[in-house]
């Protein structure tokens, strides 16, 4: 339910772009890279940074995520790597088994909630299996600068670890750079991160993409091991507890001059649909970071995969797919 205070232009559904898929090719067991190119060839892709991703509007009517790996520089395509993942929602299988290179589809502009800090000390990149693809990105972008980088790749198995003959190529040609491999069946046994990110000073950034149970992992050592710049992306939301809230809130759009009525079964971002406006959204799950919103005023329960809880606790910007609010009268800047 809403309620119009004033009457004003609605948020409006965002851009997309159209892409031709250029080829697909065989990156490892399960793996393929797709490549895309502007449907239009007069035109070029927006710019990005290492560690952003694209959503594919699928012709199934899914919509999914996936990371860019080539080369930030480049804007005349943009490659992603897609694991071919028998219990997903059937994004990856669709993509494995129906898509063929000359179709064209709609893409998303890049966004990046995972992006390179600026650091004069050796970062480290530790990826777990298909996680690799934004940390080749961010590997490239390093070599191109020249920049100290300790690479930790870790997968089941050597024949399911894409890329790797790429990345083995780019590090051995730069002497500050390390690669380092761990794959379960060859060292019978998961990776263990706290020996692998031991030794580094408190400045030292770490990226890490993988599973979820990985990206836990990564987390709770970093903290024991003192690294307060710790950096995760999220392919599947975390698990978190149920919302508390149980109020009816009440919305209020600075930019458009909407008050929206948000009772307590739907999302901000359900609701803003309901009242006919279309704000940026893609996966309703607290992953993607399209939706994230400044907040200028109130008080929100953060239930996102996405912000640090450093970042959460400062309540600057929310996730309107997943987060809820808690005081009664929230200001977005919408």
């Amino acid at each position: 339910m809403s309620t119009d205070v004033t009457a004003a232009v609605s948020i409006t559904a965002p851009v997309v772009l159209q892409a031709r898929l250029l080829s697909l090719r065989w990156e490892a067991e399960g793996v393929m890279s797709l490549e895309w190119v502007p449907a239009d060839p007069a035109q070029t892709f927006p710019a990005f940074e290492p560690g952003a991703h694209i959503d594919l509007h699928l012709p199934n009517g899914l919509v999914r995520s996936y990371s860019l790996s080539n080369d930030a520089r480049e804007r005349n395509r943009y490659v992603v790597g897609v694991l071919k993942d028998h219990g997903s929602r059937g994004g990856s299988i669709w993509v494995h088994e129906q898509l063929r290179p000359g179709m064209v589809l709609s893409i998303s502009a890049p966004r990046n909630n995972f992006p390179l800090r600026p650091s004069s000390e050796t970062q480290v990149l530790v990826a777990g299996g298909i996680g690799v693809t934004p940390m080749l990105s961010m590997l490239r972008q390093l070599a191109a600068q020249n920049k100290p980088l300790d690479f930790v790749y870790c997968a089941r198995t050597r024949a399911q670890a894409a890329f790797l003959s790429e990345i083995q190529t780019l590090v051995a040609d730069h002497a500050h750079m390390t690669l380092r491999c761990h794959f379960d069946d060859e060292q019978s046994a998961p990776p263990n991160l706290k020996a692998l990110l031991a030794g580094y000073t408190p400045n030292t950034h770490m990226y890490c993409c993988g599973p979820g149970p990985m990206l836990d992992s990564f987390e709770s050592v970093c903290a024991e091991l003192g690294y307060p710049h710790a950096h995760i992306e999220r392919f599947t939301a975390k698990a978190v507890a149920a919302s508390t809230t149980t109020n009816v809130c009440h919305v209020e759009l600075q930019k458009s001059g909407r008050t929206i009525e948000v009772p307590p079964h739907l999302s901000v971002l359900d609701a803003l649909i309901e009242a006919g406006m279309f704000p940026d959204h893609s996966c309703k799950e607290g992953v993607c970071g399209a939706c994230e919103t400044r907040i200028i005023s109130g008080e929100v329960e953060h239930l996102d995969s996405i912000l640090t809880k450093a970042e959460q606790a400062a309540n600057k910007t929310m996730m309107i797919c997943v987060s809820r609010c808690k005081s009664e009268r929230v200001v977005l800047d919408l």
